[in-house]
């Protein structure tokens, strides 16, 4: 898939292992797992494929989040994203990342 990061600090957490974002600071472990959440969602071809895994815990959200996704990074956390598929000669799902969330808050 391809993904697209919709806030700046994903994009650094991804990249840099931190984040000039003082209000979105994690634990390295949880950055740790951000980043090998992010790598399998680029790794897979569409949310098919991620519906196999099942340490994911790939859902389709409810209620106020209708039309959002989520994985799991670890039991507290998840990455929320939006999936749109464009059709073409191929289709490329697009992932847009919206969130790292604490999924009990």
């Amino acid at each position: 898939m391809v993904v697209l990061f919709e806030k700046e600090y994903l994009k650094e957490l991804y990249e840099t292992e931190k984040t000039t974002d003082k209000k979105h600071r994690f634990q390295p472990q949880v950055i740790a797992k951000y980043i090998r959440c992010v790598d399998i969602l680029i790794g897979v071809p569409n949310t098919k494929a991620l519906c196999k895994m099942n340490a994911l815990n790939y859902e389709v959200l409810k209620g106020d989040k209708k039309g959002i996704s989520s994985i799991r990074v670890n039991e507290k956390y998840r990455i929320e994203f939006i999936v749109t598929e464009e059709e073409t000669e191929t289709i490329v799902t697009v992932c847009s990342i919206i969130e790292l969330s604490n999924h009990y808050k």
